[in-house]
């Protein structure tokens, strides 16, 4: 027809939702734990063998670990991915990578070039990962706990301490009402006398540290909510908590709970905190004002 214009098609092949996301083996590796029996099977045989799913279908995957085509794909949405295809994208893009210091652990030997290189690659793979396995509903329940929360407390022993005196920090810039404990026995003391009114945020990258999960388990126990931060999904921890946000650092010799973990942690809770003062946006940004003009008369 006559000064009709012609329709404009997509190309049929366009899928964006298959598209590939990054550490999708680290992710696996996170929530392993928490997957029912089914599922733990395929990601135990996903993570042993990556580049042979890479070209099996559905129905070899659920033969291989003696699980259901509807198992594989619980499997793949639990992880976040829209299915199996997307799945063996992001497997062909992971197992492809050529090897990287970035997985490299120091030696006796390296210079001070190569120790940089090192550690600031240790670093920036340690935001990835994190990245690739941190919920976002859970940072959006993490934040409703918090604002409904009539006193926040934070708890942190060890490397984790500093961790959690910076997360009070920046909470009291945005005008919440929360005190950390770095101390064990006043930690203790104070979890026992939380209640339903009390949101408690753990932080610890082993998730075992005695001090930090007796707190946890004392302030659950009283009826507090609480949130914790850590590195491992198996970790005894996550058992005391209602929300769980993880990070994912690679430990080795010389970076056992190193900055690498403190990097992902700090970002994480910036995460919390910039979502927590979006929540309610111009409260949040009253009271920082007021607070930047009160640290003002700190400087000359």
């Amino acid at each position: 027809m006559a000064g009709r214009k012609p329709r404009t098609t997509l190309p049929v092949n366009r899928r964006p939702d298959a598209s590939p996301i990054d550490n999708v083996i680290s992710r696996i590796r996170v929530r392993q734990a928490s997957l029912g029996p089914s599922t733990s099977s395929i990601a135990s045989f996903v993570l042993d063998n990556p580049t042979q799913v890479v070209g099996m279908s559905v129905t070899e995957l659920a033969e291989a670990t003696g699980a259901s085509d509807g198992s594989v794909i619980n499997f793949c949405r639990q992880l976040g991915l829209s299915g199996f295809q997307q799945l063996k994208l992001s497997l062909a893009q992971e197992t492809v990578k050529p090897v990287q210091f970035i997985h490299e652990d120091l030696q006796p030997t390296d210079d001070a070039s190569a120790v940089c290189r090192k550690m600031f690659h240790a670093g920036v793979q340690a935001l990835r990962d994190t990245l690739s396995v941190l919920d976002p509903d859970a940072i959006a329940a993490a934040v409703k706990i918090i604002r409904a929360a009539e006193r926040i407390e934070i708890y942190g022993i060890g490397s984790s301490a500093p961790i959690a005196e910076d997360a009070q920090y920046r909470m009291l810039r945005i005008g919440l009402n929360v005190k950390v404990v770095t101390d064990s026995h006043i930690q203790a003391i104070s979890a026992s006398r939380t209640g339903p009114n009390v949101a408690v945020l753990t932080i610890s990258h082993s998730g075992a540290t005695h001090e930090t999960l007796a707190a946890t388990r004392l302030a659950k126990e009283a009826g507090a909510k609480t949130i914790v931060v850590t590195n491992f999904a198996s970790s005894p921890l996550q058992a005391f908590a209602d929300i769980k946000l993880f990070t994912m650092a690679r430990e080795t010799k010389f970076r056992t709970e190193a900055m690498t973990s403190r990097i992902a942690q700090l970002c994480v809770l910036d995460t919390l905190v910039a979502a927590i003062a979006l929540d309610d946006y111009e409260h949040s940004v009253e009271v920082l004002q007021k607070t930047f003009n009160v640290l003002s008369l700190k400087r000359f």
